[in-house]
């Protein structure tokens, strides 16, 4: 827990107080009236801060953004776009990947891990969509999970990235930081989609798991979240697993979009406080000092 000098005596600070009653709060079972005015207040709070978010795999049509999804599981984003601008070009409809030589197959997607069972999700996948979709991918969640490869997280990608259907994306990261932030104590994957769900206007819930997975990938981080650092902090039950000094928290804020993030909460680069709120005119100034980084923030 933070804490302050008051006359040689050490004191929690005010925002650490204000976490660990929130956390008591949450942990008896937090009224549901309360829950959703503070879960508003964060998702008010993450649209402003993370305006960048978008989905980071890179694509053009829905069966490349399919392909890009299976290949992701137990990889990063990064990773995937390095492989996927030969693979598209080699395989760009559904009966490519039907046709596809195994054995080249497994050599292009080798760099993402998994890389048998990849490439049998994506022959498969081809091969399904050809045969029962005429070589188009469908665009309902009951039809995207009855194909090979593709599971509910992917089908969510796809729906709300691709068609345009609202979706929610509850991958690891997702789950760990709704928990950690209270808006449920569910484990399961469905749950936890069914239960941000009804905190969240569906207009939102793909542009949502967009913003929560950029805050986890730039601030909330899994073993060492930047507390001091941290817009959302207010509302945060778990305030203080991480650094709570912003210096410290300061460094641990990552991404092209770090100066923005960072004169959000009133922090300069090196954590020191800046002459002006970040709310105010002239810290967002400061904050858009360069925007071209934000439009362009990769992970």
């Amino acid at each position: 827990m933070a804490r302050r000098r008051l006359g040689g005596v050490t004191a929690p600070s005010a925002q650490a107080r204000r976490a660990a009653a929130l956390a008591k709060r949450v942990a008896a079972g937090e009224p549901s009236l309360g829950r959703a005015r503070r879960v508003g207040r964060m998702l008010r709070e993450l649209t402003a801060t993370h305006v960048d978010a978008h989905c980071e795999l890179d694509f053009r049509t829905p069966l490349e953004l399919a392909v890009a999804t299976i290949l992701s599981a137990q990889s990063t984003d990064k990773g995937v776009n390095l492989v996927t601008p030969a693979l598209f070009a080699r395989y760009p409809t559904a009966l490519a990947y039907a046709q596809a030589d195994r054995a080249e197959l497994e050599e292009m997607i080798h760099s993402t891990g998994f890389f048998r069972n990849k490439a049998s999700s994506l022959i498969g996948l081809g091969a399904a969509v050809v045969e029962k979709h005429g070589g188009e991918l469908p665009h309902t969640l009951d039809e995207l999970v009855a194909l090979p490869g593709i599971g509910r997280k992917t089908a969510n990608v796809i729906l709300g990235n691709a068609f345009g259907v609202p979706g929610i994306t509850v991958d690891t990261h997702f789950g760990r930081l709704v928990r950690r932030w209270g808006w449920t104590d569910l484990e399961d994957p469905v749950k936890v989609e069914h239960a941000v769900g009804e905190l969240v206007p569906r207009r939102e819930w793909t542009m949502t798991s967009h913003r929560v997975i950029f805050h986890g990938r730039r601030v909330c981080h899994a073993r060492k979240p930047a507390c001091g650092a941290c817009s959302l902090a207010a509302d945060c039950p778990a305030y203080g697993e991480g650094p709570t000094d912003p210096v410290l928290a300061a460094k641990l804020v990552k991404g092209p979009s770090r100066p923005f993030l960072l004169a959000r909460v009133g922090l300069a680069d090196d954590g020191a406080p800046l002459e002006a709120p970040a709310d105010s005119p002239a810290g967002l100034d400061a904050a858009a000092a360069t925007p071209s980084a934000i439009e362009q923030d990769v992970p």
